[in-house]
């Protein structure tokens, strides 16, 4: 099992450990697990030019940055994003990194490899804002097209994970192992939800009828998803 655990700050700390215990409970090999790390990985903002969307994605001027990045989450089968709350959201940086996939999005170019993944959105705060900083990443994996998404919140009533007490690691514990099961469940057999294949016909329909721009139209041609192929029977699962 390949996995990708993507931390939203360089800092290690509740979130990041949480993401670390699903990680070791899954039982991956060291070897098969990588690790992202904001904004240490992918320091450069989004500039707004476009050109991911009107001509290819390899144009973004961080491309270098980026490539990397987004070949490390074609490859998984686990996709881990962990962020920390702030001010009720995902940090800046998570924020920068999901800017630049808005070519990957439904309505755009989504690739067929993101139908037979499964994600899991984990955060934390000392207090509340963990279902809306799930949410912001869950987002735009919905609009990618992951086919099974999972999200984990808890308030930890700290500010670091030695501060996190004996009886609320061991409730994360208890509830990661029960998510990790999930995921092993269905290890190699995912398929995407309803919502996710609706949407896809949506979007399908508004190909067919032009697209958003031309670059959009011929990917969705090229790939046969304006006849009678579909991203999911493609995957890789």
């Amino acid at each position: 099992m390949k996995i990708l655990l993507i931390s939203g700050t360089n800092h290690k700390g509740s979130t990041y450990h949480i993401g670390r215990i699903l990680v070791n409970e899954l039982g991956a090999k060291e070897d098969e697990v990588k690790e992202v790390f904001l904004p240490k990985d992918m320091p450069k903002y989004c500039c707004g030019c476009a050109r991911c969307f009107m001509e290819d994605e390899a144009k973004c001027p961080h491309y270098a940055y980026m490539k990397p990045i987004t070949d490390s989450i074609d490859e998984a089968d686990v996709l881990i994003f962990t962020s920390p709350v702030y001010v009720y959201h995902v940090t800046g940086q998570m924020k920068s990194l999901l800017d630049h996939y808005g070519y990957r999005w439904m309505v755009h170019r989504p690739s067929e490899k993101m139908f037979s993944k499964q994600a899991v959105c984990i955060s934390t705060a000392a207090g509340g804002g963990m279902k809306s900083t799930n949410k912001d990443i869950k987002d735009s994996l919905k609009f990618w097209g992951v086919g099974r998404i999972l999200t984990y919140g808890k308030g930890v009533a700290a500010i670091s994970w030695d501060g996190v007490s004996d009886k609320k690691k061991k409730s994360i514990e208890i509830t990661i192992k029960q998510i990790a099961k999930k995921i092993k469940k269905r290890e190699k057999n995912v398929k995407p939800s309803l919502k996710v294949k609706m949407m896809f016909y949506i979007m399908r329909l508004m190909e067919k009828r032009g697209g958003f721009n031309p670059v959009d139209y011929e990917y969705w041609k090229a790939k046969g998803w304006l006849e009678k192929k579909r991203p999911w029977k493609n995957s890789n699962n």
